[in-house]
């Protein structure tokens, strides 16, 4: 099968970072679509040197006869209704479920269906209802001729920041899955830690394509890298009388270590989200070069908070949009000048790691397109029903 052009279609496009990670390794967005205005404003402004190919609206609505025949599908549905944070309502749930309008979308492709596939979203899509919610996903992609495979990249081999997310790659079929008897040795390690491991052995009624992954790199930078700089009088730093507060919020453990860095002789990182522990608000700070995984600020829990201390002193302060944008492997993303932060973390929070996708992209979606140019690859086995 030849495939001329790495074009793509991409379905909840956000702010574009999943577009940004592609364009990186050669690829092009010819049609794109999201439904939330304030992240399309975004998007609109970052890519406004190029053709806008973003249609504003719900995805159960769109027309597929105007979704142009391209290579690849991207699909960064909600997480709403799979994550810890979320009611776990799953797929069933009004924001998780739009997955099924962008299967709809594919549905009706008919023929034009790409061949390429990729979904993202947050861990708890494995563990999503026991399992029945990935498993029902990955069975509505056979359905439509894709064998699936899964994998889990965390962002931290690419940039200072922890944040796991599980991809699924859908592949036309090329002639019949062969079952394995035995999984293969890679099924387990880079990629596929044993939760995801065990659901895919543990479901073969799921058309599964499984390619081997190569090593994840060894991130080079740290949290302090990607900062910027500020004077200490800057109206950018929280009042001494707030930042006590936060101070006080610790627990002594965490206190003891903020207190270590405050008496150091040169200024120490760290960055502190908001918890509520036994009904009582904590600040809990992480000092290991590494921020949290960026969230939306509903509630304003999701705002992350950089500690600075050394010398006797400490300052505290949120992390800026520009800081954001580096952690998420963006640091190039154009920004409005009109563009308030609670909008920029918004967006932010809501996206994929360019630079994970950077290497998806280069590492499993070029070996991919050459399959389809010729034999299979040796280091890809199927593993289950047969198509």
């Amino acid at each position: 099968m030849k495939i001329e052009h790495k074009t793509i279609a991409e379905f909840f496009a956000g702010i574009g970072l999943m577009r940004m990670g592609l364009d990186r390794n050669g690829w092009h967005t010819v049609w794109a679509n999201d439904i939330d205005p304030d992240k399309i404003e975004m998007y609109r402004h970052h890519f406004r040197d190029n053709p806008d190919p973003l249609v504003q609206g719900d995805v159960h609505l769109l027309d597929s006869k105007l979704i142009p025949t391209v290579t690849l599908a991207t699909a960064s549905f909600p997480c709403t209704d799979l994550s810890l944070a979320g009611a776990r309502r799953g797929l069933a749930g009004a924001g998780s479920g739009a997955f099924w309008g962008f299967v709809d979308a594919l549905k009706s492709m008919g023929a034009r269906r790409p061949p390429l596939v990729l979904l993202e979203n947050v861990t708890g899509f494995l563990t999503s209802h026991n399992g029945e919610d990935l498993r029902n996903a990955c069975l509505a992609l056979n359905d439509l001729g894709y064998a699936v495979d899964a994998f889990i990249i965390d962002a931290v081999h690419f940039v200072p920041q922890s944040r796991q997310r599980l991809f699924v790659v859908g592949t036309t079929q090329i002639g019949s899955a062969r079952v394995s008897e035995r999984p293969p040795s890679f099924f387990e390690g880079n990629g596929r830690p044993a939760a995801l491991s065990d659901f895919i052995m543990m479901h073969p009624d799921i058309s599964w394509k499984i390619r081997e992954l190569p090593p994840l790199p060894k991130r080079k930078k740290q949290l302090s890298d990607l900062l910027e700089s500020y004077s200490a009088n800057s109206a950018i730093w929280w009042s001494s009388e707030r930042a006590e507060y936060l101070l006080n919020q610790m627990s002594p453990r965490h206190r003891e270590i903020a207190d270590e860095m405050i008496n150091g002789k040169e200024t120490s990182y760290g960055t502190v989200f908001r918890r509520v522990r036994q009904g009582r608000s904590m600040a809990e700070l992480r000092v290991d070069g590494i921020a949290g995984c960026l969230r939306t600020p509903r509630g304003g829990s999701g705002r992350q908070i950089l500690f600075a201390a050394g010398n006797g002193r400490f300052g505290v302060r949120l992390l800026t949009a520009r800081e954001c944008s580096r952690l998420m492997g963006a640091g190039e993303f154009r920004m409005s000048e009109k563009l308030t932060l609670n909008k920029a973390l918004f967006g932010f929070g809501d996206a994929v790691c360019v630079s994970v996708v950077e290497w998806i992209a280069k590492n499993y979606f070029d070996p991919l397109l050459s399959d389809f140019e010729g034999a299979e690859n040796p280091k890809t086995v199927a593993y289950g029903k047969p198509a």
